[in-house]
């Protein structure tokens, strides 16, 4: 994968289906660089938990105050000269253009898995709102980003600390890099 360069400051937005470990990776990589991390799950309104929570996918109006209450938190970094890294699942192109509506700073990490592999992860998963009957509704979703977004894809088939490895890699980032702000 050839290195994407990023502007400084940048957030990395970890995007991908549920169950892809968007948590689990944006938290090693905040501790790794130092960056400030949001989770993407606890902007949700509590009309869209409840919603999930009961089985029912998120309509594009459900989701619409979710996006931007993260891409404030985007644009609150980035006006104050910080990185960050925030958690979204990010599916489809409109709501990718939500959060990056300033037209710079941000790059989205798209965690990639089969639908077996990431299903498996669910059914293990405990305490979540996102039930494992949701997941083929986000597949079905999915809009992979397109050249002319900043993006990469990492394969989630390895260990966490991997899968943030290759993404460090994938950025041109290393381990412990200063962020600002932090």
């Amino acid at each position: 994968m050839t290195p994407t360069p990023l502007t400084r400051p940048s957030v990395l937005v970890l995007m991908g289906v549920s169950g892809s470990g968007k948590t689990t990776v944006a938290s090693l990589l905040s501790a790794r660089l130092r960056w400030p991390f949001e989770e993407g799950d606890v902007l949700h309104p509590p009309s869209n938990v409840e919603k999930m929570r009961a089985g029912h996918p998120l309509t594009d109006e459900d989701r619409a105050p979710w996006l931007r209450r993260i891409a404030d938190w985007i644009d609150e970094r980035l006006d104050a000269g910080e990185d960050g890294i925030v958690t979204c699942s990010a599916l489809k192109r409109s709501y990718r253009d939500v959060l990056a509506r300033r037209g710079s700073g941000v790059v989205f990490v798209l965690l990639s898995g089969s639908r077996e592999a990431i299903g498996a992860r669910l059914a293990e998963r405990k305490g979540h709102f996102m039930p494992p009957t949701l997941l083929d509704s986000q597949f079905s979703t999915l809009e992979e980003p397109g050249a002319d977004e900043p993006w990469v894809r990492v394969d989630i088939g390895q260990a966490p600390e991997a899968i943030a490895d290759a993404i460090l890699a994938s950025l041109g980032l290393s381990d412990h890099e200063e962020g600002r702000g932090s």
